[in-house]
């Protein structure tokens, strides 16, 4: 759609505007500093950084209806810019000039509902939001779309010059920080932290095909994001995990097409997720006060934060149910399918207490909760979503194994309606499916295949023929057509199909 087609009410206010006032404000003092530069903590304190825009209200003088016919008819129109997260431009990132935006199809992926079988084991209605089917293949492009996009803008500016963006990943971040960095290639080159042999092979060549330094070192996320954070205390370079606040806005995008996707009505909605650095989580709370706050939507949802067994630290601190007794103690971690959600001391913990009390106070009652599931139930859920119509990584099978531990505990209500998110495409932790299939898990992991789940190819080779097709020497005559009988008998017996 072309912007003379829309109505003529809503058309002034399609294409945004350069507005508002960003600013970094500290969790702990309360410190405010300009975005000129890039931070990534505080400059007083050493605590965690939230971008708040200090002109917001400016946003309420619009209606409920003006904004949800604005995002509506937007997400028609076919100006790059626009089509990914920035379509939400007024709430990430007002002060953007369309022409610093990186775009590269990132934002509105699909949320499809389970079939009828997997509603009725999950007992409840619930839907996937299969964030793989971003550029990366993960949700990570989001926030990375806001951290290179304000990267590019400050690079407009003459604010930076050449810029070595760097981060710690299991996989996902790396993949999209190393994508998002080359497409502004020569001005931003890119280096990356993995723990040695934690990143699946899928994730590993993702950096490396995208052409970043890549890095492997011993230990796990927390060791790789400990020297990161040294290298950008220390030198010169951009910082691009969700200790970037940028990153953070990139990801309010979710909670944003979520509420497009429901025709903004959050009443009796449930979202699922998985914790991991908690950034994200952070995020999705963040986003939905900002619609809540103008009035875009008339309720929050409920919001499910899910970890592993072997990786809970922020479930064990909401297991203390009076706050002032609450104490946050990093874990050492355990060996987990959810691989990017094995860390155990997320770097965005203390913006998930401020924005829990923040969130269920809007709320007037308690709309956040926590539960933990073991790694057996992550990856049963998952390969059984992926039997029934999906495309769920481990951590959409974490997620759903938390939406059915919350349906156990009473959290979440059979009449509720459940978005589950599913962080990355299945294929990227396809290696955990096979030792699943084969039976070759390592013990630390705590998971035993079960039997009517698994799935492995099976080899037709009947006895009595003499001759096969191999490579180069294909069969011909009498002996192809014996090949294709006895190859389709012994596939139709297996079946049992019925002749026609």
């Amino acid at each position: 759609m072309i912007l003379q087609d829309c109505p003529k009410t809503i058309r002034p206010y399609l294409l945004p505007k350069q507005k508002g006032k960003l600013i970094y404000r500290c969790l702990g003092c309360g410190l405010e500093s300009g975005i000129e530069t890039l931070l990534y903590t505080c400059p007083s304190c050493s605590q965690v950084l939230l971008i708040y825009d200090l002109e917001f209200d400016r946003l309420k003088k619009i209606s409920k209806k003006t904004w949800q016919q604005i995002f509506n008819y937007r997400k028609m129109l076919t100006i790059p810019a626009l089509k990914g997260i920035y379509m939400y431009h007024e709430f990430i990132g007002p002060i953007m000039p369309l022409d610093a935006i990186v775009y590269l199809g990132e934002g509105h992926t699909p949320v499809v509902e389970a079939n009828a079988f997997m509603q009725d084991r999950a007992g409840i209605q619930f839907y996937f939001k299969n964030d793989g089917q971003n550029p990366s293949a993960s949700f990570k492009d989001r926030g990375m779309a806001s951290a290179i996009s304000y990267i590019h803008f400050l690079l407009q500016k003459g604010y930076l010059s050449d810029v070595l963006a760097i981060c710690a990943s299991t996989g996902d971040t790396s993949a999209a920080a190393a994508l998002y960095a080359s497409f502004l290639n020569p001005r931003v080159k890119s280096a990356v932290l993995l723990p040695h042999k934690k990143v699946t092979g899928q994730q590993l060549s993702q950096p490396l095909g995208s052409g970043a330094k890549v890095f492997e070192i011993p230990g796990v996320f927390d060791d790789c994001m400990k020297v990161v954070e040294a290298l950008s205390d220390t030198y010169n370079v951009a910082l691009l995990n969700s200790k970037n606040a940028w990153r953070l806005l990139g990801q309010e995008s979710y909670s944003y097409e979520i509420a497009q996707d429901f025709e903004f009505d959050m009443e009796n909605k449930v979202v699922v997720l998985p914790i991991g650095n908690a950034g994200n989580i952070t995020a999705v709370m963040g986003g939905f006060l900002k619609f809540y706050e103008i009035g875009i939507i008339s309720t929050l949802p409920k919001i499910i934060g899910v970890q592993s067994e072997h990786a809970n630290p922020v479930y064990r601190y909401y297991l203390e149910p009076d706050p002032k007794k609450r104490k946050f103690v990093p874990m050492t971690v355990k060996s987990s399918v959810a691989q990017a959600a094995m860390i155990g001391n997320p770097v965005s913990m203390p913006r998930v207490i401020h924005l829990v009390d923040m969130y269920n106070n809007m709320s007037d009652k308690q709309k956040t909760f926590f539960v933990d599931v073991p790694e057996q139930a992550i990856m049963d859920w998952e390969i059984l979503a992926n039997r029934n119509g999906h495309i769920a990584c481990t951590h959409g099978g974490e997620s759903l194994a938390g939406l059915v531990v919350a349906r156990q505990k009473g959290i979440v209500d059979k009449n509720e309606i459940a978005i589950v998110d599913s962080t990355a495409h299945a294929l990227k932790f396809s290696g955990f499916q096979e030792m699943y299939f084969k039976k070759k898990f390592p013990p630390e992991f705590e998971i035993l295949p079960n039997p009517g789940i698994v799935n492995t190819p099976e080899l037709i080779r009947p006895k009595d023929l003499k001759k096969v097709p191999e490579p180069g020497r294909p069969l011909k005559g009498t002996e192809l057509r014996l090949f294709i009988s006895r190859i389709s008998e012994e596939i139709a017996k297996i079946l049992e199909l019925e002749k026609v």
